[in-house]
């Protein structure tokens, strides 16, 4: 039963103030991590060579005195530390080393009380660049980019739920390149007469309001409907792809 509870408390890990943490367990009056932990701890250390320590707790149960234990704790931190060290993670310039000797709240199962608590942070991994993002990053002035898989509802001007991803790819190029001024342009298919209904300003300036609500200022950008006046594909198209790809909004590069 004892081991279970070692091995069922070791690694519990949780965000605390953007780190987490991991717990180190000891036999009664030992200071080096007992044979359970230490297998756990060679494991998730093969899973996270590039984390950062910023803290380690060091704790004794309640059995003898206080300065002792205290001693003890201090021994316990010290051998996790050289572990660490010794398997190449890297510890914080401003690491924390705080022994406990019997000052702190202890769990009825002593056990749970003999060990060293480690704080870590985890590398940040930014997300992958869209192919929008580096289109508009890489884009000259007068340059028209379209946005790929943008859905309206039909005959109207209200966005599909499945275009957020390229708002967002669209939102953060705004945010990234702050010089960066655009023209909205807006176009639809498939009628001979032109936009009777003005839908392609409608969903020229829909994007354009989403820009809005998402703290672009409006100084950067204009929207503008061309209707079926700049098709890709004559009009009646032939197909439903030759449709799809004149109904469309495009971005074009006024200023860098």
């Amino acid at each position: 039963m004892k081991i279970k509870i070692i091995v069922l408390f070791f690694l519990i890990s949780f965000k605390s103030f953007g780190q987490k943490q991991i717990e180190v367990f000891f036999d009664f009056n030992k200071d080096f991590p007992n044979q359970t932990s230490i297998l756990e701890i060679n494991e998730w250390i093969a899973k996270n060579k590039n984390v950062e320590i910023t803290k380690l707790l060091g704790y004794c149960d309640s059995i003898d005195t206080k300065d002792y234990n205290k001693k003890l704790a201090v021994k316990r931190i010290e051998n996790v530390q050289i572990l660490l060290d010794k398997s190449g993670l890297k510890f914080n310039k401003e690491l924390e080393k705080t022994a406990f000797g019997k000052d702190f709240k202890q769990s009825k199962i002593q056990a749970e009380n003999r060990k060293v608590t480690i704080f870590y942070n985890e590398p940040l991994i930014l997300p992958a660049e869209s192919e929008l993002t580096k289109k508009i990053k890489s884009s000259k002035v007068g340059e028209i980019i379209t946005l790929p898989n943008i859905y309206f509802f039909n005959n109207s001007a209200r966005i599909v739920p499945k275009s957020q991803p390229t708002l967002i790819d669209l939102r953060c190029a705004m945010e990234e390149n702050p010089k960066l001024k655009i023209e909205i342009q807006g176009h639809i298919c498939c009628q001979m007469n032109g936009d009777i209904n003005n839908v392609s300003t409608a969903r020229a300036r829909a994007i354009y309001n989403y820009l809005i609500r998402s703290k672009i200022d409006r100084k950067r950008m204009t929207f503008k409907g061309y209707g079926t006046s700049k098709p890709i594909h004559p009009i009646p198209e032939k197909t439903e792809q030759e449709e799809n790809e004149n109904r469309r909004v495009e971005i074009l590069i006024v200023e860098k």
